[in-house]
C-alpha cells in the first residue's frame, strides 16, 4: 500500500500539472471508487471545479478545488495517476483539464476510493481518521509519547494506527523501528523517553529517506510519470530476511506483528533491558512469542 512517502510523490508529481487549472471533462469508469455515491453525479460535480491546491494529509491526497469542495483520494492498495500516457486496461477514471491535459486514475485491484467533501466537512472527516504529521516542524517527541501512553498493544502495531502518526504503513514502519533500535514487539507503553525520541527520530528519518527516494516501487507504485520509485534499494531490514543488518551484521529476522510481516534485526533491536527483566517471568520464550503474532 502506498505510504506517505509514495503519496507525497504522486502529490508532487500532481501539482504542477493540477493546480489552477479547472476540469473541463471527468469520466469515472468504476462504481467502486465513488461508492455509495452514483460516479455520473460525482463525476458531473466534478467538472467546472478549478483546482486550488493539491495537498496531502497521511496517505490521504487532497484536490482543493477554489470553491471550498475537495476531492479526497485515499490509493489503498494500487492506485496511481499517470499524466497523459496511453489507455490503461486498469484505468478507472480520467480527468480531463482546460488546458487539454488528461489524468488518468488507475488501480488494479479496485480498492482506492474518491470523497467529494462540502467546504466544511474536509477538516472533521480528515482530522477523526489520521494523527499528527510526523513531518511537519512542530511535531515533537512528546506528541508521539502522548499517543503511545497506555497502550499495550505491540509498538509497531500502534504506530501503524494512523490516528497515532499519519502515514507511516507496513515499510516504514519497520525501517523507523530499525533506526530507533526498538524490537516491534515491544508494548507501546513500556518504552521509556530516551526509546521515544529515538523512535521520533526514527520515523522521520526513514520517510524523509522515502521521499528523497520518491518512494518505494515493489509492485504496482508509479509516479505520475510513469517512473519508479528508487527506496526499496534502501531499505535496512523490509524484505531483507536472512541478509545481514547492515548496523552490525546480524542476519535479518521476520516475524509477525499485528497480522502483518515484519523484518527486524534480533541484536541490534533486543527489548530494552528494563522490560526484558520486569517481564521475563510472563512472557513467552522468542520462539514461542513469534509463533502466536
Amino acid at each position: 500500500m502506498p505510504e506517505l512517502p509514495e503519496v507525497e510523490t504522486v502529490r508532487r508529481g500532481l501539482a504542477p500539472a493540477l493546480e489552477g487549472r479547472t476540469l473541463e471533462r471527468v469520466d469515472i469508469a468504476d462504481a467502486r471508487l465513488t461508492r455509495p455515491f452514483d460516479p455520473v453525479e460525482v463525476a458531473r460535480e466534478l467538472e467546472g471545479e478549478r483546482v486550488q491546491a493539491v495537498d496531502r494529509r497521511g496517505k490521504y491526497l487532497i484536490v482543493r478545488f477554489a470553491s471550498g469542495r475537495a476531492l479526497l483520494v485515499h490509493l489503498r492498495m494500487t492506485g496511481s495517476f499517470r499524466i497523459g500516457g496511453d489507455p490503461d486496461p486498469h484505468g478507472r477514471a480520467v480527468l480531463e483539464l482546460d488546458d487539454g491535459t488528461q489524468v488518468g486514475y488507475r488501480d488494479v485491484r479496485r480498492f482506492g476510493t474518491w470523497l467529494l467533501l462540502e467546504p466544511d466537512e474536509v477538516g472533521a472527516y480528515v482530522d477523526a481518521r489520521v494523527g499528527r504529521e510526523p513531518l511537519e516542524s512542530a511535531y515533537r517527541a512528546k506528541h508521539l509519547a502522548e499517543r503511545l501512553a497506555g497502550r499495550r498493544a505491540p509498538v509497531k502495531a500502534a504506530i501503524l494506527d494512523q490516528r497515532t502518526v499519519a502515514g507511516v504503513g507496513n515499510i516504514y514502519a519497520d525501517e523507523a523501528l530499525w533506526r530507533a533500535r526498538v524490537h516491534p514487539l515491544i508494548p507501546a507503553e513500556a518504552l521509556g523517553p530516551e526509546e521515544v525520541k529515538a523512535l521520533h527520530r526514527g520515523i522521520r528519518d526513514a520517510l524523509r529517506m522515502g521521499i528523497r527516494r520518491q518512494g518505494s516501487t515493489l509492485r504496482d507504485y508509479r509516479r505520475p510519470d510513469g517512473g519508479e520509485g528508487g527506496a526499496q534499494h534502501e531499505f535496512k531490514v523490509y524484505g531483507r530476511g536472512g541478509e545481514p543488518c547492515d548496523r552490525c551484521g546480524t542476519p535479518i529476522e521476520k516475524i509477525r506483528v499485528a497480522g502483518r510481516g515484519t523484518w527486524y534485526c534480533p541484536a541490534c533491536q533486543s527489548p530494552p533491558a528494563a522490560y526484558a527483566a520486569s517481564s521475563s517471568s510472563s512472557r513467552p520464550s522468542r520462539s514461542s512469542r513469534h509463533s502466536s503474532v
